[in-house]
């Protein structure tokens, strides 16, 4: 698919399994301005960034089946043309550890849900607004 560069500023790739999570984040990131391209689960959303790599960032949810978000970033980040993509994970689970399990496979940004409109949005702005070589952030309730 070739998308132009000014395009690809525009564009976000959304992963979860969730309907409702997932129609609920499209339609805030469609909210804003953003184009969404939208996968069902983890290998879905790998073989869109196989022929698609031009996106402003990602938000994948952290566990899907096939391959968790956690996975889909590990492999981003081994391949060059994916290092630029900024990616968000959203998720329900507490665990502390985890957290940091995400940030070391490459996240950006990290959203516990149950999330807000408001808070997705600030989380969306950071996200289009980093390098792969930011800061990472996080936000809790």
């Amino acid at each position: 698919m070739q998308v132009s560069i000014e395009e690809s500023k525009r564009r976000i790739l959304v992963a979860d399994d969730d309907p409702v999570i997932r129609h609920l984040v499209c339609s805030i990131v469609k909210s804003e301005g953003y184009e969404v391209v939208v996968a069902e689960d983890g290998r879905e959303a790998l073989k869109i960034l196989q022929t698609d790599t031009n996106f402003k960032g990602a938000i994948f949810d952290m566990m899907m089946p096939h391959i968790e978000g956690i996975d889909v970033i590990r492999h981003m980040r081994t391949e060059k043309r994916f290092m630029r993509i900024p990616v968000m994970i959203i998720t329900s689970e507490q665990d502390v550890q985890l957290v940091g399990k995400t940030y070391a496979a490459g996240a950006t940004l990290f959203l516990l849900k149950p999330f807000t409109h408001t808070q997705l949005k600030s989380m969306l702005h950071l996200l289009v607004s980093q390098s792969s070589n930011s800061n990472l952030l996080s936000y809790s309730n």
